[in-house]
């Protein structure tokens, strides 16, 4: 039997034909997969990318705040640093200074482009603000 030679009978032709249909919708199938599987990949680059800057420019304001903490005593003045205990049920005033540096952190890590809410914690927001998040801030 020849594709081409002229003795394909007009059956095995379009039996032919449908075969190779199939081929190309299988192969269409997977090229698409993989499409989407690039542009998956794209994305998750573009927002890894991103959150990483984001990273970097944080690390590199506390170097900074560390190098100016380290050169504050030599100019003459204290540095008070404040270390958190366990919060226990008789020091309230105490629980609620450390409530309100843990608030103040969230505030800080929202406003540096990061999700504070519990359904995209500690991802990057990309698409502005979130309402989760400022419900969370708002209590």
């Amino acid at each position: 039997m020849k594709l081409w030679g002229g003795n394909l009978e007009k059956k095995d032709i379009f039996l032919k034909m449908d075969e190779l249909d199939k081929q190309v919708g299988v192969f269409h199938k997977e090229l698409s997969a993989m499409k989407q599987k690039v542009k998956e990949l794209l994305e998750d680059n573009k927002r890894l990318s991103e959150e990483n800057n984001q990273l970097r420019q944080l690390f590199k304001r506390e170097a900074e705040l560390e190098r100016e903490t380290v050169l504050t005593p030599a100019l003459g003045t204290q540095t008070v640093r404040h270390e958190t205990k366990p919060i226990t049920g008789d020091d309230l005033a105490e629980a609620s200074i450390a409530i309100g540096e843990g608030h103040d952190n969230l505030t800080r890590l929202y406003h540096e482009g990061f999700h504070i809410c519990n359904v995209y914690y500690g991802h990057l927001r990309t698409e502005g603000d979130c309402l989760f998040c400022l419900s969370f801030l708002n209590k």
